[in-house]
Order: structure tokens, then sequence, then C-alpha cells
């Protein structure tokens, strides 16, 4: 059975005739009675009392327009849904990302996106960056906003560049290098510290597996100061830094971004001399990048031309 033989049945079993059938499919009578009589075959029932001038449904032909005309509109929704979806209109997008730096603005770009595009579905996942990275490469995310990996798999990848950030020096209160700044402030109108300034202190970076970007930028930046970093505690998340850094354990090193979002911690935070930033990147993979995620890399693009993300 195929789809055209439904659509043959439908017309004759809703005009009763096969001459008006023919006219309205624009095909030849006889092809239409043929494929009335191969269904019939098929089924092994009548469908139609045929008359010389009307044609009446048979109990059996009753029901199968009945379904018909179910299945019939089931196919074009289905038909319509998958337009939609290569087309970006429907479907779902996975989105990988870092908590912190996107803290500012992700919230927003996703109630933009599903006002734009109301029938796609958003999946989030947090993850780490080099999460974020390996999944993307797999498939298992469609694209994900993250930092750098070193050694990152490339094949395939693209990145967009986002922002920049600053690094800065996370200092619990009445600490010696807090310059008297204001609690849980920036503090931008300080000078910025230097990084040698940091050599006698106990610091406390995001561990080398959950950051390893920004991990060995940190001692890129020690070793151009000639110094080795004492690194005491490496924690797998960004706010058990600013944990350890509250109960006094040591100086952390954070991008701006997480200071921006300290809460009422009391810390002090100061920026680091310029030559160490980290980027956020929004990344994808272009050989199974879905319509509808694509069109979500065109508004992060048209946000960037606006500045709604910025450093």
């Amino acid at each position: 059975m195929e789809l055209r033989h439904l659509r043959y049945f439908q017309a004759v079993a809703e005009e009763l005739s096969f001459s008006r059938a023919a006219r309205r499919l624009r095909v030849a009578q006889p092809a239409l009675s043929r494929a009335i009589r191969e269904l019939e075959e098929e089924l092994d029932t009548p469908l139609l009392v045929r008359r010389r001038r009307v044609s009446r449904l048979t109990p059996a032909g009753a029901v199968l327009l009945e379904e018909t005309g179910r299945l019939l509109q089931r196919m074009e929704e289905a038909i319509r849904r998958v337009k939609r979806t290569a087309s970006g209109e429907e479907g779902e997008v996975r989105l990988g990302y870092i908590g912190p730096p996107t803290r500012d603005f992700l919230g927003e770009l996703m109630r933009e996106y599903s006002r734009l595009h109301p029938r796609v579905g958003l999946v989030l996942e947090e993850r780490t960056p080099e999460r974020v990275w390996e999944m993307v490469a797999a498939g298992r995310l469609d694209l994900g906003f993250t930092r750098p990996v070193l050694a990152a798999p490339t094949l395939s990848l693209k990145t967009l560049s986002l922002r920049k950030e600053y690094m800065m020096a996370a200092l619990p209160q009445g600490h010696r290098l807090d310059g008297k700044a204001v609690t849980g402030d920036t503090n931008e109108s300080l000078p910025p510290l230097s990084w040698k300034e940091l050599s006698s202190e106990p610091l406390i970076l995001l561990s080398r597996r959950e950051g390893v970007g920004m991990h060995e930028m940190v001692h890129a930046a020690c070793r151009r100061a000639k110094f080795t970093p004492r690194v005491v505690r490496t924690p797998s998340l960004i706010d058990t830094v600013l944990g350890y850094v509250e109960a006094g354990t040591g100086v952390g090193v954070i991008p701006s971004s997480v200071a921006r979002f300290a809460g009422d911690r009391p810390l002090v935070f100061r920026a680091l001399a310029p030559g160490a930033e980290v980027e956020l990147v929004l990344v994808w993979n272009e050989t199974n990048c879905p319509a509808a995620a694509l069109g979500l890399i065109d508004l992060v693009r048209e946000w960037l031309e606006e500045k709604k993300i910025s450093a």
C-alpha cells in the first residue's frame, strides 16, 4: 500500500465519483480506478459500491475514509514539522555552559531566543570548560559557552570570541594587599596589583582538571614575574575558591566575572596586572550543528554587535 493509494481513495470517497475525483487529482481516470482496485485487493474487501453515475462507500470503505483522513493529517503535520526543524523554527538546542562567566547574560539570552523561536526546546547543561569542549566535539551538545582549552579537539569545531576577562586577586578582609578597598567591590579605581606581590602568598586556584587553560595561564604569569607560586588549594568549583579565601586559607586568583557575582561575601577584590587574561568563547561543531542552534549563534552575534555581551 502506498500513500498514493490512500490519497486517491480519499478523493473518490469524498466525491463519490471517479470522474470528479480524477479531475480533482488531475490524473487519468483509468489510473485512478486501477489504484482503487489494487487497494481493495490488498485489503481483501470492497470499499466502494460502483454505479454508473454515483458510487457509495461500503461500511469498510467508510472506516478507511475516516482513518485515511487522520493518517494524512498526521503526515502533513509531520512534513510541516520536518520543514520547521530544517529551517530552525522547531527542534531542540542542547547548550553547555560554565556558570559564573555567563551569569550576567545567559538567562536574558535564553529568554530572547525562546521569544524568537517558541517551538524550539532548550536543554541546558552546566559543565566544566573541558567537558563542554568534549561534549560538543562528540555531538552530545550542539554548542557551548566555555573557556579555550589547551589541546582541545579542533577538527570541525568553530569558535566565536565573546570577551576577555582580566584576572583578580580575591582577598580576605584586612589583608595587607587590600589597599583599604571596599568589601565586595571590584575596586577598579585602585592600581592593579603586580603578580610579584603574590609571590609570598599562599594561592588558591581552580583545579587544573576543571580549568586547565586558566590554571596554566596563572602559572605562566607567575613565571614571568620570576617566582614559583605556592598553591595550597585547588578546588574543583570556583565558589569553593572564594570559600577558602573567606576562611583565611590564602589569596584566590579568579576571573573578573567571578568577582562581579561574589554576592555579599566579606571579601575584597583587586585587579592583577595586565598580561594574563582568560577568554570566553562560544564553540560549536559545524559538521552537525542543527539549524535551530545556528539561529542561537546568529543571536549571539547580534548581541555582540549591540554590546549586550561585554567584558
